[in-house]
């Protein structure tokens, strides 16, 4: 089975609600609330992704995070090398060389090298906007209960 690292899948869900408003500055604690994820976790993912050069730092009283650059530019490959502990690989043969006992007379090891480059441009060719949900616009006003009304609607709407 493949399987991302919790922590991986945490950074995946933190940086797409960062996405979610990009410009604003967001504290862990406002994202672990959102998210329902501890505040400690929320900050290891944080710093990790900060040493990675994904999400600035600001401090102060109306400190937090930002991401580093736009949603469109951070792909799911980014946050994978960011918070996985061993280069990106499916086998110990395809994430290097020499990892391997039998690597020099293995049959498949360039099998597995071919699938691993395609598991990971297709990581690369994910990003962040992909990823973010579009808002929640169930309980936002219909366009009629918007509508301007009284004299000042019919003035505009004369001739």
């Amino acid at each position: 089975m493949l399987r991302i690292s919790k922590l991986t899948d945490y950074g995946t869900l933190i940086v797409t609600q960062m996405a979610a408003t990009p410009a604003q500055v967001v504290s862990a604690t406002e994202l672990a609330d959102a998210l329902g994820l501890g505040l400690a976790t929320v900050s290891k993912v944080l710093k990790a992704l900060g040493r990675h050069g994904l999400v600035l730092s600001h401090r102060g009283t109306r400190g937090g995070y930002l991401l580093s650059r736009p949603p469109e530019q951070i792909s799911i490959a980014d946050i994978v090398d960011a918070l996985e502990e061993q280069p990106f690989g499916l086998t110990e043969c395809s994430a290097g060389s020499g990892t391997c006992s039998l690597e020099t007379g293995c049959r498949i090891r360039g099998s597995w090298i071919r699938i691993n480059a395609v598991v990971r441009e297709a990581l690369q060719g994910v990003s962040i906007a992909e990823m973010t949900p579009p808002p929640d616009l169930s309980n936002a006003p219909s366009p009629a209960s918007q509508r301007v009304s009284g004299p000042g609607r019919l003035a505009r709407n004369a001739g």
